[in-house]
Formats: structure tokens, C-alpha cells, sequence
């Protein structure tokens, strides 16, 4: 690991999963601290003044780290987390923006919680986690950017076969189906009960290799969501997916900038 990457681990590991809120959040963020993530004021103080609740209120936390990736300034993570033996569980995903001591100086996430059963038989977490391909890296956030843009964004379903494997889609989405049937499915699904998903803006690509990440803005009927999408490529095209959505926090609970 570089870092970067060390020092957002160590966030998450010494601060959250350990109970070391202050000393954690002192170590390891620069001269700044910008909060994106629900409920959390800006800075030092914020941090520690939503943390010491959390940990008080669940003092068994079982924390991984499951994928991670960096690009330039940012590093991405997704986390599972277990907290007071299984009584609750949640995915997040993560990303932060680090200064020129590798500090971190921004963060944003996504919280979503965990979910039993799938229709695909796979978890949300499960699956592939080596980087590889690291060479590709430019060619395959270019792959996913495209895809993001023509099927997410504009809605051209018609073009996915070209960003989209039709004979591995490896899907974790709890209820979405593998393959691009499954994909289909689902969105046929939501129109037809009147909450078409439509993406309305970009946020940040990141990539690593292999794995490509963006954050996006979509709308699910009434709702804005905020959506990390996290994708495994092989020979240019995705192959397997993973994905966290949190509704945007309304404007009377917003303490800090909101979700981008």
C-alpha cells in the first residue's frame, strides 16, 4: 500500500473499528478536513463528535476492508461492516482526497445496508478483489465513463453490449440478475412500477487497473440518490459489478455540503 491508502485504512481501522476517534482523525488528515458523508459537521471536531456516539452506541465492530483502489490524489475503499454481533449490517463505500503528504483532506461516501439474499446468489461484497492490468488503467476508466455516460446517463441501453460482457456480468446489486438479461430486468421492472433509475450527473471516475469506480447523482422516482458503482474489467469489458446507493439527506439534516 502507499500512503495514501495507509493512512485512509488506518482512519477506518484505528479510528472507526478500534474506538481512537481523535487520535485517528488528528493522525491521519491534513490541514483540512471536507465531510461529504451523512450527519458528519467538517473537521477534526465533527468527526469526533459524530464518532463518539457511534462507538458508544456499538462497541462490537467487526470492520473490513474488502476492495480498494487510488488514483492520483484519491483513494476508494469498499467496507462491510458488522456492528454488535450482526445486528446490524452495512456496505460502504468510500472515497477520499488526499494532499501532497499523502494526508486526507476530503472524504465522501455511501452507506447502504446489507441484504441476506440475492437474486443473482451473490453478495454484495463476494468476488474478484486482485488489482491487476495495471496498465489498462487509462483505457478502462475510458471504457466505463463511455458506458456511464450512453447507458446511464442518456438511457442508450441499445449500446451496452459494447462496454458490457455478454457472456460473463457478474452482478452483486441485490436485486439485480447476472448478465445483461438481468440488468434489463430490473430496469424493466422499476418503469413499469413508476421509479425508473435515471443518472443525472457525474461525479468522479476512478481507476486502478482493473477495477474502474464513479459516483453519481441518479433519481430513482422521487428520490435523488447518491451512487458509487464499482466495476471489474477483462480485455475492455466489464464483467462484474458492484454498487451503494444512499438517499440525499434532506436540506433541514444537511451539517455539512451534502453528498457531492
Amino acid at each position: 500500500m502507499t500512503a495514501k491508502l495507509d493512512n485512509a485504512t488506518a482512519l477506518y481501522m484505528e479510528g472507526i473499528r478500534d474506538g481512537n476517534a481523535r487520535a485517528a482523525i488528528e493522525a491521519y488528515t491534513g490541514d483540512r478536513y471536507t465531510q461529504h458523508s451523512t450527519g458528519v459537521r467538517d473537521g477534526v471536531e465533527g468527526f469526533v463528535e459524530f464518532f463518539e456516539g457511534f462507538l458508544a452506541r456499538t462497541p462490537e465492530r467487526d470492520i473490513q476492508v474488502v476492495r480498494s483502489i487510488e488514483d492520483g490524489d484519491f483513494v476508494f475503499m469498499q467496507v462491510s461492516q458488522s456492528l454488535n454481533g450482526g445486528e446490524s449490517k452495512w456496505i460502504t463505500m468510500d472515497m477520499f482526497d488526499t494532499d501532497a503528504n499523502d494526508k486526507i483532506i476530503e472524504h465522501w461516501d455511501v452507506i447502504t445496508e446489507w441484504v441476506d439474499e440475492s437474486v443473482s446468489g451473490h453478495s454484495q461484497i463476494d468476488g474478484s478483489t486482485e488489482v491487476t492490468d495495471l496498465d489498462k488503467t487509462e483505457a478502462n476508466k475510458a471504457v466505463v465513463a463511455s458506458f456511464v455516460d450512453d447507458v446511464l446517463v442518456n438511457g442508450r441501453g441499445e449500446t451496452m453490449t459494447k462496454y458490457v460482457s455478454t457472456e460473463t456480468y457478474i452482478q452483486h446489486n441485490p436485486l439485480v440478475g447476472d448478465g445483461i438479461e438481468g440488468v434489463g430486468a430490473f430496469m424493466t421492472q422499476m418503469a413499469e412500477a413508476g421509479t425508473p433509475m435515471v443518472y443525472k450527473y457525474v461525479h468522479k471516475i476512478l481507476g486502478q487497473g482493473n477495477f474502474v469506480v464513479s459516483y453519481c447523482l441518479a433519481q430513482m422516482g422521487d428520490d435523488d440518490l447518491a451512487v458509487f458503482d464499482l466495476f471489474r474489467l477483462e480485455d475492455g469489458l466489464i464483467v462484474e459489478h458492484w454498487d451503494a446507493m444512499e438517499p440525499l439527506p434532506r436540506g433541514d439534516m444537511l451539517v455539512n455540503q451534502g453528498k457531492f
